[in-house]
């Protein structure tokens, strides 16, 4: 059985992408959202497993919402992504608390797959 996933993205042609592309792996996408309040507002009216998050967002940054999604009373994973693939954001997402950070890029990639997989 998939995970339910919350993908938060500024951009809605990428969000319909990753949409399309986690559904086609058999997880279930639960919401959407294109910043960091209305990501909180969907986070908790959905409850999901895994959230997908963007680095810039119109209301604040893909860190930042990380460690609040994070201090949820409920077990949640967060992936950051970014269409900038600086070596830099990796440790940032890590201190964060983010289990992984991955360029746009590799979105259709096996190791962005297999992190979403990982529970």
């Amino acid at each position: 059985m998939g995970c339910s996933v919350l993908v938060v993205d500024d951009d809605a042609s990428f969000r319909r992408i990753a949409i399309r592309i986690v559904e086609s792996w058999g997880h279930n996408v639960v919401g959407e959202a294109g910043g960091v309040g209305e990501a909180m507002l969907r986070a908790h009216e959905v409850r999901p497993d895994t959230v997908i998050v963007d680095i810039g967002l119109p209301d604040g940054d893909g860190f930042d919402l990380t460690r609040r999604l994070l201090a949820l009373e409920w077990p949640i994973r967060v992936l950051v992504m970014s269409s900038d693939s600086d070596i830099a954001n990796v440790a940032v997402a890590e201190s964060a608390g983010a289990s992984g950070f991955f360029p746009k890029l590799e979105l259709l990639g096996a190791g962005f797959r297999q992190a979403i997989e990982d529970r």
